[in-house]
C-alpha cells in the first residue's frame, strides 16, 4: 500500500515521465493501430517495427548521439521505406502480401542487428542504451524524450480526429470510398506514415520485439464490446493507457521487472478477458447463449411431443408418462426429466399422480410449434419443390427460429392451408 500510494501521488519526476510517456505511447498506438486491425493489416505493424532498427543505428551512426531528434527521422525513414517496399513487391510481383512483409521484416532486421552489432564493436563512447531498442526500456524516458513524444502522439490523435470519417471509409470499403471520389492512395499513404511514426514513438517502450503488440492488441480487446468505431477506438486508448499505468507501476514495485513487457502482458491479460468474458462476443458468454437455446429446442420439442400424443389420443389435457413420450421421439430420459421439470416451472407443465399434463399456456405453445412445423413442410413442398419425405428434417430446424412476423407472413402467403404435405391437420 505504501508502494501504491507513493507511486500513484507522481512525486517522482522520473516517475512522471514514465507514466505520461507510457500513457501517451500506447494510447496513441491503440488508436492508429485500430485502423491496421480494421483493414486485417496486422502484420504490417510487425514488420514496420523491425524495420525501424537499422535506421536507428544508422542515425546514431551519423550524429553519434542518442538523441531522438536524430534517431526519430532515421528510424521513420526506413520503416516508411519497408512499407513502400512492400507495396512495390505485392503490386509487381506474384508474391503475397503476407510473404512479402516476410521478407522485408527479416531483410531489414538482419541489417538492424548487423549495424548493432558494428556500433557495439566501435568506440562510440555513448552507445550504451542502443540495445534497448530491441526490447524497449520505458524507464529510460527522460523529460526531453517525453516533449517529443507527446508532440507526435498530439500529431497523430489530431490526424485520426481531422481524417476519421476518410480512414473509416478505407477501413470498411476502399471501392466505395473510390466511387464517390475519396482520394484513396493519399489517404492509404497518410495512415501509413502515422503507422510508422506511432511504431517509432512506441518502440522506445516495448522495442521492436513486442511493437506489434500495442498496436493491435487493444483494438482486438476492444473490438469484443462494441461495433462502433468511435467507442472501439476510445476502448483501445483506454486498455492501452491502462496497461501503460500498470505496466509502469509493477516496474516500480519491482526494479526487476522491465515495463515494456508488462505493458505486453498486461494488453494481452485484458484480451483475454474480453474474448472470454465479453457480453455478446465473449466465448462464454456465446456457451451460455448456445445452452439456453439447446435447451429451449429442448423444451419445445418436449411440448410438440405432448401435442402429438394429445392429437392421437383427442384429448391435449391427458396425464402422459415419460416413457409414452421417450417411445414417440426418441430422447435420453434424465433430459427429458429436467426439460418437464424446466415446463412445470414456466407455468406449461403440471405434475399429476398419473403423468404430467399439459396447462392451457402449455397446450398454446405445443399447437403453435406444430403449426409452424407443417407450414414450413407446405412452404418447402409447394415453393421449393422438395419432396415430402424430404422435408420433416428441415422443418424441425426451422420450427424454433421463426418470429411472429414471419409467421403471418408464411400464413398468408400460402392462404392458410388446411393440410401439411402429409395430410396432418395444421392446427390454427
Amino acid at each position: 500500500m505504501e508502494s501504491l500510494l507513493e507511486f500513484f501521488s507522481f512525486s517522482d519526476h522520473n516517475v512522471q515521465s514514465v507514466v505520461i510517456g507510457s500513457i501517451w505511447l500506447t494510447a496513441s498506438c491503440a488508436i492508429v493501430g485500430t485502423f491496421s486491425f480494421l483493414k486485417k493489416r496486422t502484420l504490417v505493424g510487425d514488420a514496420v517495427a523491425h524495420s525501424v532498427l537499422p535506421g536507428v543505428c544508422l542515425a546514431f551512426i551519423l550524429s553519434g548521439s542518442k538523441n531522438p531528434l536524430y534517431l526519430i527521422p532515421g528510424a521513420f525513414l526506413t520503416g516508411w521505406l519497408s512499407l513502400v517496399l512492400i507495396d512495390k513487391i505485392v503490386a509487381h510481383s506474384k508474391i503475397k502480401e503476407d510473404t512479402a512483409i516476410g521478407l522485408i521484416l527479416s531483410v531489414f532486421f538482419g541489417l538492424g542487428i548487423l549495424a548493432l552489432t558494428y556500433i557495439q564493436h566501435t568506440d562510440y563512447a555513448n552507445q550504451s542504451g542502443l540495445d534497448h531498442f530491441l526490447f524497449g526500456k520505458a524507464a529510460s524516458i527522460v523529460r526531453e524524450d517525453l516533449l517529443i513524444f507527446s508532440v507526435i502522439a498530439i500529431i497523430l490523435m489530431i490526424s485520426v480526429i481531422l481524417y476519421f470519417k476518410e480512414f473509416m471509409l478505407i477501413s470498411f470499403d476502399e471501392e466505395f470510398a473510390q466511387s464517390i471520389g475519396v482520394p484513396v492512395r493519399r489517404i492509404e499513404l497518410l495512415l501509413t506514415t502515422l503507422t510508422v511514426l506511432a511504431v517509432v514513438i512506441g518502440i522506445q517502450a516495448v522495442g521492436v520485439v513486442l511493437m506489434a503488440a500495442m498496436l493491435i492488441t487493444p483494438a482486438a480487446a476492444a473490438r469484443f464490446w462494441t461495433n462502433d468505431l468511435k467507442i472501439l477506438m476510445l476502448l483501445a486508448a483506454l486498455f492501452g493507457a491502462f496497461s501503460g499505468i500498470s505496466g509502469a507501476y509493477v516496474s516500480y514495485t519491482a526494479p526487476a521487472m522491465p515495463t515494456g513487457p508488462w505493458i505486453v502482458v498486461i494488453l494481452s491479460t485484458i484480451a483475454i478477458l474480453s474474448f472470454l468474458f465479453a457480453p455478446t462476443k465473449g466465448t462464454l458468454f456465446r456457451l451460455l447463449k448456445q445452452v439456453k437455446i439447446k435447451r429451449k429446442i429442448k423444451d419445445e420439442n418436449t411440448l410438440k411431443t405432448m401435442f402429438y400424443m394429445g392429437e392421437e389420443l383427442s384429448s391435449f389435457y391427458h396425464p402422459m408418462e415419460v416413457e409414452e413420450m421417450i417411445s414417440k421421439r426418441k430422447m435420453q430420459k434424465s433430459s427429458l426429466e429436467k426439460s418437464l421439470l424446466r415446463l412445470k416451472k414456466e407455468g406449461y407443465l403440471e405434475k399429476e399422480k398419473t403423468g404430467w399434463v399439459l396447462t392451457k399456456a402449455g397446450k398454446e405453445k405445443g399447437q403453435r410449434i406444430v403449426k409452424l412445423h407443417r407450414l414450413w413442410e407446405v412452404y418447402l413442398t409447394k415453393y421449393l419443390n422438395i419432396a415430402p419425405d424430404h422435408v420433416h428434417d428441415d422443418a424441425e430446424n426451422i420450427e424454433h427460429v421463426i418470429t411472429p412476423e414471419l409467421e403471418e407472413r408464411l400464413e398468408k402467403l400460402l392462404n392458410y392451408p388446411e393440410t401439411d404435405p402429409h395430410q396432418s391437420k395444421i392446427p390454427y
